[in-house]
């Protein structure tokens, strides 16, 4: 939930728009910084009352984009708050992208897959795989994926033996009357 509701907000810039009241005098009336006042003003003058409405999805860009808003950062001199007003978006997104562009370039800005890498490859994969090879090839693949296997089922086997021979049992034993 949000700090401080998006009426409030509107009432607070309608307000200082409307009425000869600085942000000072807002400041005291509502105990919000003046500072908080003034970025809701600059939002509303550059996107409208759709300044103060939270979005439910999130949003996702493009390398052009991102590359679009540091060049427009690095050739105006405004700064990063209001160049992120202009854009929709927040500072400390600007601030982001920019270090990575500058540490390592357009390939950082790039979107990339998230999480761990898939332990198992699909079937229909290595079906389409196996399909322009020669029966020869394919049997000797086949053979060392199987091989591959069995190596990879002693290696467990083997650590199973050792832990039950630090370990013992996971049972334990019935007590005899």
């Amino acid at each position: 939930m949000t700090k401080y509701q998006p009426e409030l907000k509107a009432q607070i810039v309608h307000e200082y728009l409307t009425t000869s009241k600085s942000l000072s005098d807002l400041e005291e009336k509502y105990h919000i910084s003046y500072k908080l006042i003034s970025e809701w003003v600059n939002r509303y003058r550059l996107q409208g009352i759709d300044a103060f409405w939270h979005r439910k999805s999130r949003r996702f860009f493009s390398v052009d984009f991102k590359l679009r808003v540091i060049d427009y950062y690095q050739t105006h001199e405004e700064s990063m708050a209001s160049v992120a007003a202009k854009f929709d978006l927040l500072p400390h997104q600007i601030s982001v992208w920019l270090s990575q562009f500058q540490t390592g370039g357009i390939e950082t800005l790039k979107p990339h897959r998230k999480g761990r890498k898939p332990q198992m490859t699909h079937s229909k994969n290595k079906i389409r795989h196996l399909a322009g090879k020669t029966e020869v090839e394919r049997l000797k693949e086949e053979l060392a994926q199987k091989n591959k296997e069995l190596r990879q089922t002693k290696l467990e086997r083997d650590i199973l033996k050792k832990s039950l021979a630090l370990f013992g049992p996971s049972r334990p034993n019935k007590k005899h009357r």
